[in-house]
């Protein structure tokens, strides 16, 4: 049983990018077995097979693996001003933009942050960068699969254009996925780049202490180029922008002075 976990494991790394050894083994293991056993599978290499040629246990399995709470569009108001007023803004100057999503989760954000910017230009004229700490959500934001309950804010014509329904999940369309890049990143600990015209940081700076904020907001800020824009959470508001060289130009979007 042992060896067969691990393979297991190496064959889900293989197939999917996700490391399940970087989970607790004991954990992993019962909830991956009460899993396969409520589906009518008698081992891990049965289970996979399965996983292997139908996307529908492959998705449920993708699903029960990471916990998701991001969602596209999340807080639509403020991606409606992202579309509206501060890239039009942003493109007056440069047509091809700079764009980082720091702490991107499973992808929701850069691949919002993809399709809304594919109203203003042409697909080929976007470059996302788009980053975190956990390869694990990594690995599952470049597969681009995601539950019904991630799309609830996703404007139906955006549903149309760039989702493709298989077995009750929607994939992203490959035109969405190759404008966004995917790297691990640690925040507090790594070099950020330099140049950018938009970076995105949304409902993860609310987790760090006030001095780790403060330390965060400096580096966001020698990142973006002067006019660039920081897009913070709905509970992130900086409350002295001025100590860190931005000024509000709408509520939580800062402007690089």
């Amino acid at each position: 049983m042992p060896q067969e976990y691990e393979e297991f494991i190496r064959n889900i790394k293989m197939l999917t990018g996700i490391d399940l050894a970087l989970y607790k083994e004991g954990q992993m293991k019962r909830r991956l077995t009460s899993l396969y056993e409520k589906r009518g599978y008698h081992s891990f290499s049965e289970y996979y097979k399965d996983i292997q040629t139908s996307p529908g246990v492959l998705n449920e399995f993708l699903d029960r693996m990471t916990i998701n709470v991001s969602e596209f569009y999340r807080n639509v108001k403020r991606w409606e001003v992202l579309e509206r007023k501060i890239l039009p803004l942003l493109l007056e100057s440069n047509k091809k933009l700079k764009i980082w999503s720091a702490a991107c989760s499973t992808g929701e954000e850069p691949y919002t942050i993809a399709m809304i910017l594919s109203n203003l230009v042409p697909l080929n004229q976007i470059e996302i960068l788009a980053t975190d700490l956990d390869e694990n959500v990594l690995a599952r934001a470049k597969l681009g699969i995601y539950p019904e309950r991630s799309l609830n804010e996703v404007p139906e014509e955006m549903k149309r254009k760039y989702f493709k329904k298989e077995e009750g999940f929607y994939h992203v369309d490959d035109a969405i996925k190759k404008r966004v890049t995917f790297k691990r990143h640690n925040l507090l600990a790594d070099r950020f780049e330099q140049g950018f015209d938009l970076v995105v940081c949304r409902n993860v700076l609310i987790y760090f202490t006030e001095e780790a904020k403060s330390l965060l907001y400096d580096k966001f800020s020698t990142s973006l180029k002067s006019g660039g824009v920081f897009f913070v959470g709905s509970t992130e508001q900086i409350f002295t922008p001025g100590k860190y060289q931005f000024e509000t130009i709408d509520t939580f979007f800062y402007k690089k002075q």
